[in-house]
Protein backbone atom coordinates (compact mmCIF):
# COMPACT_ATOMS: atom_id res chain seq x y z
CA UNK A 1 0.00 0.00 0.00
CA UNK A 2 1.41 3.50 -0.90
CA UNK A 3 2.30 5.77 2.31
CA UNK A 4 -0.43 8.60 2.78
CA UNK A 5 0.53 12.09 1.69
CA UNK A 6 -1.50 15.14 2.43
CA UNK A 7 -2.20 17.94 0.31
CA UNK A 8 -3.62 21.37 -0.13
CA UNK A 9 -6.63 22.13 -2.13
CA UNK A 10 -5.77 25.18 -4.13
CA UNK A 11 -7.15 25.40 -6.90
CA UNK A 12 -10.85 24.50 -9.06
CA UNK A 13 -9.86 20.79 -10.39
CA UNK A 14 -8.92 20.11 -6.70
CA UNK A 15 -11.60 21.32 -4.74
CA UNK A 16 -13.71 19.03 -7.01
CA UNK A 17 -11.86 15.84 -6.78
CA UNK A 18 -12.29 17.01 -2.84
CA UNK A 19 -15.74 17.38 -3.19
CA UNK A 20 -15.89 14.16 -5.44
CA UNK A 21 -15.31 11.58 -2.56
CA UNK A 22 -17.90 11.04 -0.72
CA UNK A 23 -19.76 9.21 -3.89
CA UNK A 24 -17.04 6.92 -3.34
CA UNK A 25 -17.29 6.54 0.45
CA UNK A 26 -21.05 6.26 0.52
CA UNK A 27 -21.07 3.74 -2.29
CA UNK A 28 -23.81 1.32 -1.46
CA UNK A 29 -25.15 3.23 1.16
CA UNK A 30 -29.03 3.07 0.76
CA UNK A 31 -29.34 5.84 3.45
CA UNK A 32 -26.82 8.35 2.24
CA UNK A 33 -28.48 11.41 0.12
CA UNK A 34 -25.99 13.05 -1.89
CA UNK A 35 -25.81 16.82 -2.53
CA UNK A 36 -26.21 18.93 -5.99
CA UNK A 37 -22.58 19.09 -6.94
CA UNK A 38 -22.91 22.85 -8.12
CA UNK A 39 -24.36 24.01 -4.33
CA UNK A 40 -21.36 22.29 -2.80
CA UNK A 41 -19.17 24.03 -4.99
CA UNK A 42 -20.83 26.93 -4.27
CA UNK A 43 -20.96 26.58 -0.67
CA UNK A 44 -16.92 26.68 -0.86
CA UNK A 45 -16.85 29.43 -2.86
CA UNK A 46 -15.57 32.79 -1.11
CA UNK A 47 -17.28 34.92 -3.62
CA UNK A 48 -20.28 33.03 -3.17
CA UNK A 49 -20.34 32.14 0.54
CA UNK A 50 -20.42 35.02 3.10
CA UNK A 51 -19.31 32.63 5.71
CA UNK A 52 -15.69 33.56 4.61
CA UNK A 53 -16.15 36.85 5.05
CA UNK A 54 -15.29 36.27 8.56
CA UNK A 55 -13.53 33.02 8.34
CA UNK A 56 -10.21 31.39 7.47
CA UNK A 57 -10.56 28.03 5.84
CA UNK A 58 -8.22 25.43 4.51
CA UNK A 59 -9.06 22.29 2.32
CA UNK A 60 -6.80 19.26 2.72
CA UNK A 61 -7.03 16.07 1.19
CA UNK A 62 -5.16 12.40 2.14
CA UNK A 63 -3.90 10.52 -0.31
CA UNK A 64 -2.76 7.62 -1.52
CA UNK A 65 -0.14 8.28 -4.73
CA UNK A 66 -2.77 9.69 -6.66
CA UNK A 67 -5.83 8.46 -5.25
CA UNK A 68 -7.55 10.56 -3.28
CA UNK A 69 -8.96 8.51 0.11
CA UNK A 70 -9.65 11.77 2.85
CA UNK A 71 -10.71 14.78 3.25
CA UNK A 72 -10.81 17.77 5.91
CA UNK A 73 -11.12 21.55 6.35
CA UNK A 74 -9.91 23.26 9.05
CA UNK A 75 -10.82 26.46 9.97
CA UNK A 76 -11.06 29.69 12.29
CA UNK A 77 -14.96 31.31 12.47
CA UNK A 78 -13.72 34.78 13.99
CA UNK A 79 -16.87 35.42 14.71
CA UNK A 80 -17.66 32.42 16.75
CA UNK A 81 -14.61 33.25 18.78
CA UNK A 82 -15.57 37.03 19.79
CA UNK A 83 -19.12 36.40 19.81
CA UNK A 84 -18.73 32.84 22.62
CA UNK A 85 -15.47 34.46 23.58
CA UNK A 86 -13.71 31.42 23.10
CA UNK A 87 -10.59 30.61 20.68
CA UNK A 88 -11.29 27.49 19.40
CA UNK A 89 -10.26 26.05 15.61
CA UNK A 90 -12.55 23.79 13.87
CA UNK A 91 -12.93 21.29 11.36
CA UNK A 92 -15.51 19.61 9.22
CA UNK A 93 -15.26 18.12 5.55
CA UNK A 94 -14.01 15.38 7.14
CA UNK A 95 -14.73 11.86 4.93
CA UNK A 96 -12.51 9.15 4.54
CA UNK A 97 -12.73 5.74 3.54
CA UNK A 98 -11.73 3.08 5.96
CA UNK A 99 -8.24 3.76 6.68
CA UNK A 100 -6.97 4.61 9.98
CA UNK A 101 -3.80 5.96 9.18
CA UNK A 102 -5.82 8.58 6.60
CA UNK A 103 -7.93 9.85 9.34
CA UNK A 104 -4.76 10.15 11.77
CA UNK A 105 -2.94 12.25 9.15
CA UNK A 106 -6.24 14.59 8.61
CA UNK A 107 -6.73 15.34 12.01
CA UNK A 108 -3.55 15.73 12.95
CA UNK A 109 -3.19 18.24 9.93
CA UNK A 110 -6.29 20.17 10.91
CA UNK A 111 -4.73 20.01 14.46
CA UNK A 112 -1.50 21.44 13.57
CA UNK A 113 -2.97 24.29 11.19
CA UNK A 114 -5.20 25.47 14.05
CA UNK A 115 -2.49 24.93 16.71
CA UNK A 116 -0.22 27.70 14.34
CA UNK A 117 -2.80 29.71 14.50
CA UNK A 118 -2.89 30.23 18.56
CA UNK A 119 -6.09 28.15 18.82
CA UNK A 120 -6.12 25.89 22.38
CA UNK A 121 -8.80 23.47 21.31
CA UNK A 122 -10.82 22.11 17.67
CA UNK A 123 -14.35 21.77 17.71
CA UNK A 124 -16.49 20.15 14.78
CA UNK A 125 -17.17 18.41 12.56
CA UNK A 126 -19.33 21.65 11.08
CA UNK A 127 -20.41 22.73 7.86
CA UNK A 128 -19.23 25.73 8.59
CA UNK A 129 -21.17 26.79 11.60
CA UNK A 130 -24.36 25.78 14.22
CA UNK A 131 -26.39 27.48 11.16
CA UNK A 132 -25.57 24.95 8.77
CA UNK A 133 -24.93 21.29 8.41
CA UNK A 134 -23.14 20.22 12.00
CA UNK A 135 -22.57 17.28 14.34
CA UNK A 136 -21.45 13.85 13.47
CA UNK A 137 -24.50 11.06 13.70
CA UNK A 138 -23.44 8.62 16.65
CA UNK A 139 -26.24 6.78 16.43
CA UNK A 140 -29.81 6.09 13.91
CA UNK A 141 -27.50 4.74 10.90
CA UNK A 142 -30.64 2.84 9.25
CA UNK A 143 -32.49 5.95 8.35
CA UNK A 144 -31.72 8.46 5.74
CA UNK A 145 -30.97 12.02 7.41
CA UNK A 146 -33.95 14.77 6.98
CA UNK A 147 -33.01 17.45 5.04
CA UNK A 148 -29.90 19.63 6.13
CA UNK A 149 -29.11 17.46 8.63
CA UNK A 150 -25.99 15.05 7.94
CA UNK A 151 -25.00 11.52 7.86
CA UNK A 152 -21.99 9.78 8.17
CA UNK A 153 -20.49 6.21 8.98
CA UNK A 154 -20.50 4.29 12.15
CA UNK A 155 -16.38 4.46 12.29
CA UNK A 156 -16.16 7.77 11.99
CA UNK A 157 -16.65 8.11 15.61
CA UNK A 158 -14.16 5.37 16.13
CA UNK A 159 -11.32 7.93 14.23
CA UNK A 160 -12.12 10.80 16.43
CA UNK A 161 -12.35 9.06 19.30
CA UNK A 162 -8.71 6.83 18.64
CA UNK A 163 -7.25 10.57 17.81
CA UNK A 164 -7.72 11.92 21.46
CA UNK A 165 -11.10 13.66 20.38
CA UNK A 166 -13.64 13.73 23.18
CA UNK A 167 -17.69 14.60 23.70
CA UNK A 168 -18.22 18.40 23.38
CA UNK A 169 -22.07 18.53 23.40
CA UNK A 170 -24.91 16.48 21.65
CA UNK A 171 -27.78 17.39 19.96
CA UNK A 172 -30.70 15.69 19.95
CA UNK A 173 -33.05 14.75 16.47
CA UNK A 174 -36.65 13.97 18.05
CA UNK A 175 -39.27 11.56 15.85
CA UNK A 176 -43.22 12.69 16.49
CA UNK A 177 -45.71 10.95 13.98
CA UNK A 178 -48.10 13.84 12.99
CA UNK A 179 -51.13 12.38 13.18
CA UNK A 180 -50.89 10.89 16.90
CA UNK A 181 -49.73 14.12 18.14
CA UNK A 182 -53.10 15.89 17.23
CA UNK A 183 -55.17 13.28 18.52
CA UNK A 184 -53.76 12.85 22.09
CA UNK A 185 -52.48 16.27 22.69
CA UNK A 186 -52.47 18.61 20.27
CA UNK A 187 -56.02 19.47 20.30
CA UNK A 188 -55.75 19.83 24.61
CA UNK A 189 -52.92 22.12 23.90
CA UNK A 190 -54.42 24.01 21.34
CA UNK A 191 -57.26 25.48 23.13
CA UNK A 192 -55.34 26.23 26.75
CA UNK A 193 -52.74 28.12 24.62
CA UNK A 194 -55.16 30.09 22.17
CA UNK A 195 -56.40 31.23 25.70
CA UNK A 196 -53.48 32.58 27.03
CA UNK A 197 -52.81 34.01 23.53
CA UNK A 198 -55.74 36.18 23.15
CA UNK A 199 -55.35 37.67 26.31
CA UNK A 200 -51.70 38.53 25.84
CA UNK A 201 -53.01 40.06 22.22
CA UNK A 202 -50.66 37.70 19.75
CA UNK A 203 -51.88 36.16 16.96
CA UNK A 204 -49.86 33.34 14.93
CA UNK A 205 -50.22 34.05 11.00
CA UNK A 206 -48.21 31.97 7.78
CA UNK A 207 -45.25 33.40 6.34
CA UNK A 208 -46.70 36.04 3.19
CA UNK A 209 -44.51 35.06 0.07
CA UNK A 210 -46.20 37.89 -1.72
CA UNK A 211 -43.58 39.67 0.49
CA UNK A 212 -40.97 37.74 1.08
CA UNK A 213 -38.19 40.19 1.71
CA UNK A 214 -40.30 42.02 3.79
CA UNK A 215 -40.79 39.31 5.69
CA UNK A 216 -37.07 38.08 6.16
CA UNK A 217 -36.27 41.57 7.56
CA UNK A 218 -38.90 40.90 10.37
CA UNK A 219 -37.57 37.55 11.28
CA UNK A 220 -33.55 38.64 11.21
CA UNK A 221 -33.57 40.20 14.59
CA UNK A 222 -35.92 37.80 15.90
CA UNK A 223 -33.74 34.59 14.87
CA UNK A 224 -30.64 36.32 16.57
CA UNK A 225 -32.78 37.24 19.50
CA UNK A 226 -34.29 33.99 20.21
CA UNK A 227 -31.12 31.46 19.60
CA UNK A 228 -28.71 34.04 21.21
CA UNK A 229 -28.29 31.96 24.37
CA UNK A 230 -27.82 28.86 22.85
CA UNK A 231 -24.31 26.86 23.18
CA UNK A 232 -22.40 27.39 20.06
CA UNK A 233 -24.92 30.03 18.54
CA UNK A 234 -23.20 32.78 16.13
CA UNK A 235 -25.63 35.87 14.94
CA UNK A 236 -25.90 35.73 11.36
CA UNK A 237 -25.14 38.87 9.96
CA UNK A 238 -27.11 40.33 7.04
CA UNK A 239 -25.52 39.08 3.95
CA UNK A 240 -25.66 35.27 6.02
CA UNK A 241 -29.44 35.70 6.70
CA UNK A 242 -29.87 36.71 2.87
CA UNK A 243 -28.09 33.78 1.52
CA UNK A 244 -29.88 31.84 3.49
CA UNK A 245 -33.35 33.04 2.89
CA UNK A 246 -32.38 32.68 -0.87
CA UNK A 247 -31.20 29.20 -0.94
CA UNK A 248 -34.56 28.09 1.04
CA UNK A 249 -36.99 30.40 -1.03
CA UNK A 250 -37.37 28.06 -3.80
CA UNK A 251 -37.96 25.09 -1.14
CA UNK A 252 -40.28 26.53 1.51
CA UNK A 253 -43.97 25.84 1.93
CA UNK A 254 -45.55 28.79 3.74
CA UNK A 255 -48.09 26.65 4.69
CA UNK A 256 -45.44 25.13 7.19
CA UNK A 257 -43.97 28.70 8.80
CA UNK A 258 -45.45 30.23 11.37
CA UNK A 259 -44.85 33.62 12.98
CA UNK A 260 -46.13 34.84 16.05
CA UNK A 261 -46.68 38.64 16.26
CA UNK A 262 -48.01 41.28 19.16
CA UNK A 263 -49.35 44.51 17.96
CA UNK A 264 -47.52 43.88 14.29
CA UNK A 265 -44.20 42.76 15.88
CA UNK A 266 -42.83 39.70 15.52
CA UNK A 267 -42.07 37.85 19.04
CA UNK A 268 -42.16 34.37 17.63
CA UNK A 269 -40.76 32.18 14.67
CA UNK A 270 -41.18 28.60 12.98
CA UNK A 271 -39.74 27.61 10.16
CA UNK A 272 -40.49 23.61 9.19
CA UNK A 273 -38.67 22.27 6.09
CA UNK A 274 -40.69 19.11 3.68
CA UNK A 275 -38.03 16.70 3.52
CA UNK A 276 -36.67 17.16 0.37
CA UNK A 277 -33.90 14.72 0.85
CA UNK A 278 -36.10 11.78 -0.02
CA UNK A 279 -36.81 12.63 -3.56
CA UNK A 280 -33.10 14.15 -3.68
CA UNK A 281 -31.76 10.91 -3.33
CA UNK A 282 -33.54 8.89 -5.41
CA UNK A 283 -33.22 11.40 -8.03
CA UNK A 284 -29.28 10.95 -6.79
CA UNK A 285 -26.98 13.65 -8.64
CA UNK A 286 -23.34 12.64 -9.76
CA UNK A 287 -20.55 14.88 -9.90
CA UNK A 288 -20.76 15.47 -13.96
CA UNK A 289 -24.29 14.08 -14.49
CA UNK A 290 -26.71 17.08 -16.31
CA UNK A 291 -27.97 18.94 -13.52
CA UNK A 292 -31.46 19.75 -15.39
CA UNK A 293 -31.70 16.06 -15.45
CA UNK A 294 -31.07 15.55 -11.50
CA UNK A 295 -33.16 18.83 -10.57
CA UNK A 296 -36.03 17.10 -13.32
CA UNK A 297 -36.00 13.54 -11.43
CA UNK A 298 -36.33 15.65 -8.21
CA UNK A 299 -39.54 16.89 -8.87
CA UNK A 300 -40.40 14.09 -10.90
CA UNK A 301 -40.20 12.28 -7.17
CA UNK A 302 -41.25 15.42 -4.71
CA UNK A 303 -44.02 17.19 -7.30
CA UNK A 304 -45.76 14.52 -8.88
CA UNK A 305 -44.97 11.14 -6.36
CA UNK A 306 -45.27 13.04 -4.04
CA UNK A 307 -42.31 10.83 -2.02
CA UNK A 308 -42.19 13.07 0.68
CA UNK A 309 -43.44 11.60 4.35
CA UNK A 310 -41.30 13.94 6.63
CA UNK A 311 -40.82 17.18 7.71
CA UNK A 312 -38.44 18.50 9.93
CA UNK A 313 -38.94 21.66 12.39
CA UNK A 314 -35.53 23.43 11.06
CA UNK A 315 -35.85 26.59 13.26
CA UNK A 316 -38.70 27.65 16.20
CA UNK A 317 -37.66 30.17 18.88
CA UNK A 318 -39.74 32.93 20.96
CA UNK A 319 -38.07 35.89 22.46
CA UNK A 320 -37.65 35.76 26.36
CA UNK A 321 -40.12 38.12 27.14
CA UNK A 322 -42.95 35.44 25.37
CA UNK A 323 -41.76 32.21 26.55
CA UNK A 324 -43.85 30.19 28.55
CA UNK A 325 -46.43 30.91 27.32
CA UNK A 326 -47.23 28.14 24.68
CA UNK A 327 -46.35 29.82 21.55
CA UNK A 328 -44.33 27.12 20.53
CA UNK A 329 -47.13 24.29 21.35
CA UNK A 330 -49.27 26.32 18.58
CA UNK A 331 -46.29 26.32 16.32
CA UNK A 332 -46.18 22.00 16.40
CA UNK A 333 -49.68 22.37 16.58
CA UNK A 334 -50.23 23.64 13.79
CA UNK A 335 -47.33 22.90 11.87
CA UNK A 336 -48.86 18.87 12.34
CA UNK A 337 -52.29 20.04 11.17
CA UNK A 338 -50.77 21.27 8.05
CA UNK A 339 -48.21 18.99 7.72
CA UNK A 340 -51.57 15.73 7.93
CA UNK A 341 -53.17 17.74 5.23
CA UNK A 342 -50.18 17.23 2.77
CA UNK A 343 -50.21 13.90 3.78
CA UNK A 344 -46.99 13.74 5.99
CA UNK A 345 -46.50 11.10 8.83
CA UNK A 346 -43.77 12.02 10.74
CA UNK A 347 -42.33 15.44 12.01
CA UNK A 348 -38.19 15.79 12.74
CA UNK A 349 -37.64 18.37 15.76
CA UNK A 350 -33.73 18.92 15.46
CA UNK A 351 -31.79 19.75 16.05
CA UNK A 352 -31.79 20.13 19.84
CA UNK A 353 -29.16 20.72 22.48
CA UNK A 354 -29.20 18.13 25.16
CA UNK A 355 -29.11 20.01 27.81
CA UNK A 356 -31.85 22.56 26.43
CA UNK A 357 -34.74 21.33 28.59
CA UNK A 358 -36.60 24.48 27.54
CA UNK A 359 -36.86 22.52 24.56
CA UNK A 360 -36.82 19.32 25.49
CA UNK A 361 -39.05 19.03 28.08
CA UNK A 362 -42.28 20.04 26.11
CA UNK A 363 -41.22 18.03 22.71
CA UNK A 364 -41.14 14.60 25.39
CA UNK A 365 -44.77 16.00 26.60
CA UNK A 366 -46.13 15.99 23.44
CA UNK A 367 -44.57 12.69 22.67
CA UNK A 368 -41.67 12.94 20.96
CA UNK A 369 -39.03 10.68 21.08
CA UNK A 370 -35.20 11.02 20.05
CA UNK A 371 -34.27 8.96 17.76
CA UNK A 372 -30.57 10.23 16.22
CA UNK A 373 -28.01 11.50 18.03
CA UNK A 374 -25.65 13.72 16.88
CA UNK A 375 -21.97 14.64 18.28
CA UNK A 376 -19.67 17.83 18.64
CA UNK A 377 -16.21 16.49 19.36
CA UNK A 378 -13.30 19.05 20.65
CA UNK A 379 -9.59 18.27 21.62
CA UNK A 380 -7.52 20.63 23.53
CA UNK A 381 -4.02 21.64 21.77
Amino acid sequence: MKPVTIHTVETIPEKKAFLRLPWKVYAGNPYWVPPIFSERMNFLDPDKNPFFHHADVALFTAQRGEEIVGTIAAFTNHRHNEYQNENVGWFGFFEVLEDPEAARALLETAQNWARERGHTSIRGPAQFDTNEECGLLVDGFDDSPRILMTYNPPYYQDYLEENGFRKAIDLWAYKLATRDFTKISGQRLNRITNKILDRRNITVRNLNMKAFDAEVEKVKNLYNGAWSKNWGFVPMDDAEFDHLADQLQAIIDPDLVFIAEREGKPVGFSLTLLDLNNPLRLAYPKPGSPEWWVMAKLIWHWKVLGRINWVRVFALGVIDKYRNLGIDAIFYYKTAQAAIQKGIKYGEMSWILEDNEEMNKPIRAMGGEIYKTYRFYEKDL
